[in-house]
């Protein structure tokens, strides 16, 4: 094993690993969010918004996240140039990079599976807690904000942390948008050094032990929220 090429690569790996958290950290953050609104959708009254809501994660479910990621990366990313204006606007340095277009597949994506997980977490809460929110006259607003989607959360919390695993198991697939994350850096190394093993596993050091760190932030969690009965 030969590992002498580290400190000639250290500079882009550590930008890997940058860009593997970053896209990791704004896709859990940024998708947990539209998650809570397409659980909210979806146990509502609204038979539109409901349908919507079920409509997009059925797709976004039902596809792979490589096709998704390349039809927003050449079909979005095609048609963005030709819109007046973009192109001299100050969006237009981050709508032009890959690292964008990562960003938006991988928090699609992952919304739709935590919206479907906060849903049957939403329905799974007791129906009494909410009847006596009501009775003691609480606002539906109130009820969804201090017990419903608490304790909804609460419920769905070892799921969700499966769930961010398999969200940083995915993020390799932007390199193939020309986003340098780790395992882009990683490939780059082996092209460089005709290496095949030694930069594969350091980068399954990189994800074991981030996984680890993970894993453990949402025990430590879990423990710090008690259950309710």
């Amino acid at each position: 094993m030969d590992f002498s090429w580290i400190f000639e690569y250290q500079d882009l790996l550590l930008y890997g690993a940058f860009l593997t958290c970053l896209l990791l950290t704004i896709s859990v953050t940024l998708g947990f969010a539209l998650a809570i609104l397409l659980a909210i959708a979806q146990v509502g009254r609204g038979s539109i918004a409901r349908w919507l809501s079920k409509s997009y994660c059925t797709f976004f479910r039902g596809t792979p996240l490589l096709i998704q990621l390349w039809l927003i990366y050449y079909g979005l990313g095609s048609y963005l140039p030709h819109i007046p204006g973009l192109r001299s606007s100050f969006l237009w340095p981050v709508l032009r990079e890959g690292l964008f277009f990562a960003a938006l597949a991988l928090t699609l994506n992952f919304a739709a599976y935590q919206g479907e997980i906060l849903r049957g977490a939403m329905l799974a809460v007791p129906k009494g807690e909410l009847e006596a929110a009501r009775a003691v006259g609480m606002s539906p607003w109130m009820i969804l904000r201090r017990i419903w989607l608490p304790r909804a959360i609460r419920i769905g919390l070892p799921t969700f942390a499966g769930e961010v695993v398999l969200q940083l198991k995915a993020t390799p697939i932007v390199f193939s948008v020309t986003v340098m994350d780790l395992y882009g850096a990683a490939y780059k190394i082996r092209q460089d050094t005709l290496l095949v093993y030694e930069p594969l596993l350091l980068v399954t050091v990189f994800y074991v032990s981030l996984t680890f760190l993970i894993t453990q932030g949402f025990q430590k969690l879990e423990n710090a929220i008690p259950v309710r009965r």
